[in-house]
């Protein structure tokens, strides 16, 4: 039996299917896995979003802005009213003579007919200030009858990440049959508590009870912030699996054969001559490095990050020559068409002159053009293939593939990457990788979201680079905004308008994908109010609930200067050159990270235009979000920002959509969890040489299918 259990790379038990449970029928069980449970320890390990103390009573009085809390009140007044939308306000009070709002947006008839005046309720939510003091939009609640006093909760009340079509109710009672299959703390445990860095934090099976079933006396706030020593736990095992895996990966992958581009660089020279700019320090410290990898016999594998406008395509370009002078091919791939049209026409502009042939391989190149594309990939006679996610397909065949560029790695999987490198083997040797972010990321973080890759950071900006200006403003200030848009469309000029999310979190998490949807209703609205304001420009909208091709066609036309004002949500495109863009103003920007900022602040400044970021916010102001605002106002390198947004622990993910490559993390947040790190890689240097079949489990149980060591 013991044999047994080591062979199971789940948590022991953990592999059975959810039907065993009561209540999983057929539809519950692909309801479930739509949302990535099939497993009980799917269920052990999909844990709380936050806790709900229902344990007591607050007096309407007593309550603070932004603390949840738990009331009970009568209902002194109603009122229905429609502005944008259809809404209900509910006033009650108790008998500290303390009223508050109830706000809600999503209701029907029948539920704002149960508000009658002096009815009982108790409710739970955040209070927060609004036009006649403390409001709680979309609490949960319950009606009391006139006699009925209930008994207050005895523990802390998990809330759930939500799985559409399945209530909270019938997900709580189920991870509560799975909790109780949990089996005891011996089977569940990898790592013994002797295990360097585990010293004072409880066990495996301790850790995922407290956190599904909080005693009443449990750190609320480090439970909030993911630091209580259970979520820590947790995290370390899965940093500690995925750091794992990359290095398998990466071992793996210095095992197998790469062409050695060891030519003298006669092209690399060649082009560094024609360019129309000198190249920074940082560019050719880094190019050097690239260089000295790819002159090895092993395929280098590389991450270059450099911030917006550090020319990390030259570095590319650089490396491309190198691999065409030894009469081989380079693929250079970009998430979006839009992308990968802007860096076909640097390289076109750059390569071509020196008699290297750029093709173009995307999913709108059809028909005879896709047919001689393919047929000049296949034979050699293009050098460098420039493309989308259609260079990973089947029919795409390259000659000589020694070369694979992949810029804005976090909109690639691993799995992606992969494929692109499946493409070389032809003659048994495979292509050495080039990744790009334009996300600068700190060197810990680094170390861990890319254990597979070397890092090397473009530090420094192009002289001449235009610098934007950024201001702090208030939202009641938005139609001197306006004004501004007008003037400066006025002059030739182009401009963004961001929305980020406008109504409350709690609004956003009363329904799946809600957070998307309002975000796409707040530009709309932003949309229909700028072009009433605005009749003379042309403006356009993008949001996340468009279709891509969609999205794409608006995005090009702004880029083509088609349109003045681009109205948009977050989703805009990262990296796209639009010279004449000088002004962008970022809605709520007080929800945003520093580095989702950043970014969005690198959309202006592209060209010669003087160019402005107006960051609206919404008053008040908590000191976190001042901080975060003053840090942007004041700097522009987006290595200091990367550091700073670590150090402060802001709202926003530092890496973007999970730039790891592999699947997402459950628990961990590098960002949060940079802490953890120098133990992760301490631990992981133990296992590797202490213990391999341990760390084999460990990165089994964590990461499953996500990892490809022995192909990698």
């Amino acid at each position: 039996m013991k044999a047994a259990r080591l062979a199971t790379p789940a948590l022991a038990g953990g592999d059975a299917p959810l039907s065993v449970l009561r209540g999983v029928g057929a539809g519950v069980a692909e309801k479930l896995a739509a949302r990535g449970l099939a497993t009980i320890q799917d269920l052990w390990l999909h844990l709380p979003l936050r806790y709900e103390d229902r344990t007591r009573l607050t007096p309407i009085r007593a309550l603070q802005p932004g603390v949840p809390a738990q009331v009970e009140g009568t209902v002194e007044a109603v009122e229905r009213g429609f502005r944008y939308r259809p809404v209900l306000r509910v006033a009650i009070g108790d008998d500290s003579r303390a009223t508050l709002v109830l706000r809600f947006f999503h209701f029907r008839a029948a539920q704002a007919a149960q508000f009658r005046p002096g009815a009982r309720l108790r409710c739970y939510g955040t209070p927060r200030p609004g036009q006649h003091g403390l409001e709680i939009v979309h609490p949960s609640y319950r009606l009391l009858g006139d006699e009925e006093d209930p008994a207050l909760g005895q523990s802390l009340d998990p809330v759930y990440p939500a799985v559409e079509g399945i209530g909270p109710a019938t997900l709580r009672r189920l991870i509560g049959q799975a909790l109780d299959r949990l089996p005891e703390a011996a089977a569940l445990e990898l790592l013994p508590s002797s295990t360097p860095g585990l010293a004072g934090l409880p066990g495996l099976r301790q850790s995922l009870l407290t956190l599904h079933r909080p005693a009443p006396g449990e750190d609320l706030a480090a439970l909030a912030a993911g630091t209580h020593p259970a979520q820590r736990r947790l995290a370390l095992e899965e940093l500690l699996a995925h750091h794992l895996s990359l290095r398998r990966q990466r071992l793996a992958q210095q095992r197998l054969p790469a062409r050695a581009l060891d030519g003298p660089g006669v092209l690399a020279r060649r082009l560094q001559e024609k360019l129309p700019f000198a190249l920074t320090g940082a560019q050719r410290r880094v190019f050097d490095q690239v260089r000295a990898d790819l002159a090895q016999p092993v395929p280098m594998q590389r991450l270059v990050q450099g911030d917006v406008g550090s020319g990390k395509t030259v570095v590319a370009a650089l490396a491309a020559t190198l691999a065409v002078e030894r009469g081989c091919q380079v693929a250079l791939a970009a998430p979006t068409e839009l992308l990968a049209e802007q860096h076909l026409a640097n390289l076109r502009a750059w390569l071509q002159p020196l008699g290297i042939q750029v093709a173009w391989l995307a999913g709108k190149v059809t028909g005879k053009a896709r047919t001689a594309a393919l047929a000049d990939v296949a034979s050699g006679q293009a050098q460098v293939v420039v493309g989308t996610h259609a260079l990973m397909q089947e029919g795409v065949a390259f000659h000589d593939l020694a070369l694979v560029v992949v810029d804005e790695q976090h909109r690639f999987g691993v799995q992606q990457r992969l494929a692109l490198r499946d493409k070389g083997p032809a003659h048994g040797h495979v292509p050495h990788q080039l990744v790009m972010t334009a996300t600068p990321i700190p060197r810990t973080l680094a170390m861990t979201a890319y254990a597979d890759l070397d890092v090397s950071a473009i530090d420094e900006l192009p002289s001449g680079r235009t610098p934007v200006t950024t201001v702090v403003l208030s939202g009641e200030r938005r139609p001197e905004l306006v004004e501004r848009i007008r003037v400066a469309c006025a002059q030739g000029r182009q401009a963004y308008w961001v929305c980020t999310l406008i109504e409350e979190p709690d609004e956003a998490e009363s329904a799946p994908g809600q957070g998307m949807k309002l975000q796409a209703q707040a530009a709309e609205r932003s949309f229909e109010q700028l072009s009433q304001q605005l009749p003379g420009l042309r403006v356009g909208l993008v949001h996340g609930r468009m279709k891509a091709a969609q999205k794409q066609a608006t995005m090009r036309a702004f880029k083509d200067g088609e349109l003045d004002l681009l109205v948009a949500t977050t989703v805009i495109e990262v990296g796209v050159d639009v010279p004449r863009a000088s002004l962008i103003i970022i809605e709520n920007a007080e929800r945003l990270g520093l580095a989702q900022l950043h970014q969005l602040r690198g959309r202006v400044g592209r060209g010669t235009d003087a160019s402005s970021c107006v960051l609206l916010y919404q008053p008040p102001l908590s000191q976190m979000a001042r901080q975060r605002l003053d840090v942007l106002r004041h700097t522009s390198d987006g290595f200091v920002i990367a550091e700073k947004d670590l150090e402060l622990r802001g709202p926003g993910e530092l890496l973007g959509t999970r730039q790891t490559g592999l699947a997402g993390f459950r628990i961990a947040d590098l960002a949060r969890d940079a802490g953890l790190l120098p133990q992760v890689h301490a631990l992981a240097d133990h296992l590797l040489l202490h213990s391999p079949q341990t760390a084999d489990r460990l990165v089994a149980r964590w990461v499953g299918s996500s990892a490809r060591y022995a192909a990698a």
